[in-house]
């Protein structure tokens, strides 16, 4: 199945941000796009702002006038939807409401061809039970588009029950030829995207709420050892307080109420008091032009250890030896194996974050999980109160050292970015074994859509296989309510390599 010729009419129905980003893409693609909005002198004033962007693209030389001017002789605003009638593919950017949607396709239904493809561009209601309206579901699909949509290369075709696996494919090779990168999933709350990214805000909320650390220290951990190109706070602030949280309810009421996706009771105060980020000028940060930049915490200056005592393999934290060793400490080896810890000259140990606690040790403290410990700027530590301080201010000396800022947070089991990662490759998991999507596809889509360091999988086989399930089984252990409880397919996935291995 190829797709769509680019002499096939297009529509775009619905002519807010998201439907004028569409049509733009359909338009600069070849093909004849027309435009409809049920508010009169809407898709005029759309289809102006279309032709303003690709004026600004020509400024920019990366649009030709030529082809400017090509562009803009297809673009049609249509003053009924009986103007669609010729049209291969009809998209829908409405208002997220099912009952507008179903009516909307129940309308098109009647007026365009039997062989039209259908799709709306939802990102929070079910592709299926839009479809379900329809006399024909197995045209309808969901291309679920990411703002902006000219920018943005992911775009999720979804398949609800219905839809049959020609008019999916067809969809798919017509993004693609689109200049998109598109990634084929099942019909499932949130999607590929909506629904693996939920971790990434609840945690970083998960800890605020514990009193652990700081917005800002949270956000600087995501960024400066996670690799993440943003943190959560700032990213909801961004994005919009009560957009994520709206996704955010509609994910947990979706999958029945399912604990792993319970929203935050921090971010629904935030958006009860009317603090929904930039837009507002308040979220999680004050972004008036006057107001002091939230900074994160960092230690004091420490003098590094003399010496370090490895005990056994590092693990994901291996790289951390040779940059020790390059900073003139001397490492001196036991030939005891008891996993990724270091032991420091006042006798206390350095362990990277494995979903336990200082506080259940003599004498630990706790270093967060990074991207690449090498070019990592910033390193979190935990402790407790039981934490000599001596043991504590050789941790810090160490990585400073190593020319990494150091955030000293409260000790939570898994800290920040490591119970962030296990969770994200548990949910991947969990979404390939229920046959929602490819590990590649997915993969790429939360490294497109979301501008992941890396994909779910990836991170899976970077970190070792055992890693995911082992530091949330030890979550679970210290918070029984359902959370952090690996799934069947995690547990498949790392006992089948103890299997491989001989392991019992």
């Amino acid at each position: 199945m190829t797709a769509l010729d680019l002499s096939s009419p297009v529509a775009v129905v619905g002519t807010g941000t998201m439907g004028q980003g569409i049509a733009q893409v359909a338009l600069v693609a070849g093909h004849p796009v027309r435009l409809y909005d049920a508010v009169p002198g809407r898709a005029q004033e759309a289809a102006a702002a279309i032709g303003a962007r690709l004026d600004r693209l020509v400024a920019k030389d990366r649009l030709g006038a030529a082809d400017r001017d090509a562009a803009l002789a297809r673009l049609t605003p249509a003053g009924g939807l009986a103007d669609l009638a010729d049209c291969a593919l009809v998209v829908e950017a409405v208002l997220e409401r099912l009952d507008v949607k179903q009516q909307l396709f129940r309308e098109l239904e009647e007026i365009v061809a039997e062989d039209c493809l259908l799709a709306t561009n939802t990102s929070s209601l079910s592709v299926t039970a839009i479809g379900g309206a329809l006399g024909n579901p197995g045209r309808f699909l969901g291309l679920h588009f990411f703002n902006p949509a000219p920018l943005l290369p992911l775009v999720e075709v979804v398949s609800g029950f219905a839809t049959d696996v020609t008019s999916a494919t067809r969809a798919y090779e017509t993004a693609r030829s689109w200049g998109k990168t598109p990634v084929a999933c099942a019909d499932t709350p949130g999607f590929i995207v909506n629904r693996i990214a939920r971790p990434f805000y609840a945690e970083a909320f998960a800890v605020y709420e514990a009193q652990a650390a700081d917005p800002a220290t949270i956000d600087a951990v995501l960024r400066e050892s996670g690799g993440f190109k943003m943190g959560a706070f700032e990213l909801t602030d961004l994005i919009g307080q009560d957009v994520n949280e709206s996704v955010t309810h509609s994910v947990w009421q979706s999958f029945f109420q399912d604990v792993r996706f319970t929203p935050s009771l921090a971010q629904r105060r935030l958006v009860e008091s009317g603090r929904l980020g930039r837009k507002s000028g308040h979220g999680w940060y004050d972004y008036a032009e006057d107001a002091e930049r939230a900074e994160p915490h960092t230690a004091e200056k420490e003098r590094p250890p003399a010496y370090v005592v490895t005990e056994g393999s590092l693990g994901p934290a291996a790289e951390l030896l040779p940059l020790i060793h390059e900073a003139g400490i001397q490492i001196r080896e036991e030939d005891e194996d008891h996993g990724t810890r270091l032991v420091l000259p006042s006798g206390g140990q350095l362990v990277l974050a494995d979903g336990q606690t200082s506080v259940e040790f003599r004498d630990v403290v706790y270093f967060d999980l990074a991207f690449d410990y090498r070019k990592a700027t910033r390193i979190a530590l935990s402790a407790s109160n039981d934490t000599a301080q001596q043991t504590l201010a050789e941790a810090i000396g160490l990585f400073q050292a190593l020319g990494k800022d150091v955030s000293v947070v409260g000790d939570v089991p898994g800290m920040i970015v490591a119970r962030t990662v296990a969770r994200i490759v548990d949910l991947a998991h969990d979404a390939v074994a229920k046959g929602v999507a490819t590990e590649e596809d997915i993969d790429t889509a939360m490294r497109l859509g979301v501008n992941y360091p890396l994909g779910p999988f990836e991170w899976s086989r970077r970190l070792g296989r055992g890693w995911a399930y082992d530091l949330l089984d030890d979550l679970h252990l210290r918070d029984p309510s359902g959370r952090y409880a690996p799934s069947l397919a995690l547990y498949r996935h790392a006992y089948a390599t103890d299997q491989r291995e001989g392991t019992p």
